[in-house]
């Protein structure tokens, strides 16, 4: 059994940044790249609608969508930002 496969799928949780605003959204997807270039067109009228364009800046991937979930609502509430803010301290310092 080859244990990467394309075959494989996963489900991203994934944290963008708007270089508009500096605002930070936080997601879950099972396409990163096909919903990083819909929230960069504009194509959901959502909280990122307007605040185009953006950087990915974080992600992890889950192979079970209710792990993805989960850890997107963990990431969303006050100690998962925390811990988020912590873990990409190096980054934002770097990029202002």
């Amino acid at each position: 059994m080859n244990p990467v496969s394309d075959d494989m799928k996963f489900h991203y949780v994934y944290i963008l940044r708007s270089k508009k605003t500096g605002d930070w959204y936080i997601g879950c997807t099972s396409d990163l790249r096909k919903r990083f270039k819909q929230h960069n067109i504009g194509e959901f009228d959502s909280w990122t609608k307007g605040r185009a364009p953006f950087e990915l800046i974080y992600y992890e991937a889950y192979r079970h969508p209710k792990d993805a979930y989960a850890r997107e609502k963990q990431i969303k509430s006050g100690p998962g930002r925390r811990y988020a803010r912590e873990r990409l301290k190096r980054f934002l310092s770097l990029t202002g």
